[in-house]
């Protein structure tokens, strides 16, 4: 067995950890309101759209898609964000499962602040890199919950997922 974690266990892992939130979220919908201040989101529920709106346009960008701006995504409800990120794994799974994809394919990331040597990463780290984008969030609005005095329950750690053996 290749001891390698695969992007596909990455892609099921965020999935995981995302269902995980939208059920917590829509049984709890008063956390939603929480002031957050992470990443400029002024709640959770702008903290999340930034979440799965991000997971939408890394999947958009890596699949050649034109890319949704940010003041496209829809500000709420719950279900109307979700769908942000059920959008991005479908458009992720397509490339998934593309046998012909290259992701040794270089990618122009033509971004303020970003290094010359940094410029072309490789379709692989930038899947790589959104699928753990969102998970170091989860992470934070964890202990953000937590912190307000709401124990989610989230079991965010990749070694109590069933995305990877």
């Amino acid at each position: 067995m290749n001891p390698a974690i695969t992007l596909e266990e990455l892609l099921a892992w965020s999935h995981e950890s995302s269902n995980f939130w939208q059920l917590l979220l829509d049984a709890n919908p008063t956390l939603l309101d929480l002031p957050c201040g992470i990443g400029g989101a002024l709640n959770v529920q702008e903290f999340v759209r930034h979440i799965w709106g991000v997971d939408l346009i890394w999947s958009q960008r890596i699949a050649g898609l034109p890319e949704t701006k940010k003041d496209a995504w829809p500000t709420g409800p719950l279900d109307a964000l979700f769908d942000l990120h059920l959008e991005a794994m479908r458009n992720l799974r397509a490339l998934l499962d593309d046998p012909v994809r290259d992701w040794n394919k270089r990618f122009d990331l033509d971004r303020p602040g970003m290094p010359p040597e940094l410029r072309y990463p490789t379709h692989r780290k930038i899947l790589a890199h959104a699928l753990l984008h969102s998970q170091r969030h989860w992470a934070q609005l964890a202990r953000l919950v937590r912190t307000a005095g709401f124990p989610s329950g989230f079991k965010g750690d990749l070694l109590l997922s069933s995305a990877l053996e």
